[in-house]
């Protein structure tokens, strides 16, 4: 059985690591547009770079949580993908080992024509660091006014998925919330969240955090 995870902010939530949109989150002090748009990388890099160092920051301090061993630990007995928004190294260190990225990797930079991958860990991108082909380096991320370069995979993996996972996101963001409409039909489909989540007719809601949703989703399961 493969089995489809699509995880978003609430799914680190847990690890300590900001959502977007929740009091004091991300984007508590600074203005999306300003520091997740390709406009804001060519108005004032020296903010993008502040706000990206700052979450490299407090990725280094982050663990996994038991949500994403949980996810991991199911490789053992099925075949496991996850595909995630978040930037975050999380899965990959909870043992998943097929994670594809939509919006790119906080512990990756590249050059401007994001044609050259460098990983970095969580150090600092400095101001005015060059990559090799003389353009500044900047975070590997994808922003708004970038298109999506995995997307057409990650509709791949979902039309052949034998049950999806949602886990910590609202799928309202696109064009990732469109994923869901590429499923086959009848195929089990979970959505893992604390809050109130407008989703389909044919999505079972799991109202937890992402680790006891986990534990609860696991039982179904067996």
């Amino acid at each position: 059985m493969h089995i489809v995870f699509l995880t978003g902010a609430g799914m680190s939530a847990e690890s300590g690591l900001s959502t977007f949109r929740d009091s004091g989150g991300l984007w508590e002090g600074y203005d999306p547009q300003k520091v997740a748009s390709i406009e804001g990388w060519y108005s004032d890099r020296a903010m993008v770079q502040e706000f990206y160092n700052k979450r490299r920051s407090e990725l280094a301090k982050a663990e996994p949580n038991q949500g994403h061993k949980l996810i991991a630990g199911l490789e053992a007995y099925f075949k496991v993908t996850v595909i995630t928004q978040n930037v975050d190294n999380l899965h990959e260190k909870a043992g998943s080992t097929n994670v594809i990225h939509l919006h790119g990797e906080l512990t990756k930079a590249c050059n401007e024509a994001k044609t050259e991958v460098l990983e970095i860990g969580t150090r600092p991108i400095f101001l005015g660091e060059k990559a090799a082909d003389g353009s500044d380096l900047r975070p590997f991320i994808v922003w708004f006014g970038e298109a999506v370069p995995l997307i057409e995979k990650a509709v791949e993996i979902i039309s052949e998925a034998d049950m999806i996972v949602i886990v910590g996101t609202s799928m309202q963001v696109y064009p990732a919330a469109g994923l869901i409409h590429y499923r086959k039909k009848d195929v089990p489909t979970f959505l893992i969240d604390p809050n109130d989540v407008v989703v389909p007719d044919y999505v079972q809601v799991i109202k937890e955090k992402a680790s006891a949703g986990m534990s609860i989703l696991i039982n179904k399961i067996r």
